[in-house]
């Protein structure tokens, strides 16, 4: 199944590797790095321009490719429509 991330972009739950709070997550300076490298290797995508407020890590179509996609979602109410019982596996 699919997890909608925001703006009609969809992305398949079992590539889902983590989600996580913009806020929190980039504290570290460690995931500031990470975050910069996935741009630079353009592997992150904007659902929308709007204030970030979660961030979604995926596998992608390649072996060791990681896709990054930016959600003005919170990573809570991705969680909540991840763990929702209108979505079947």
């Amino acid at each position: 199944m699919y997890l909608h991330i925001g703006n009609g972009v969809n992305v398949k739950k079992k590539e889902i590797i983590g989600i996580f709070d913009m806020d929190t997550a980039t504290v570290s300076h460690s995931t500031r790095a990470f975050l910069n490298a996935m741009e630079k290797k353009k592997s992150v995508f904007y659902t929308e321009m709007d204030i970030p407020r979660s961030f979604v890590l995926c596998d992608g179509d390649k072996k060791g490719e990681q896709k990054l996609y930016v959600s003005k979602i919170s990573s809570v109410g991705l969680n909540a429509r991840m763990n929702s019982d209108f979505s079947e596996e």
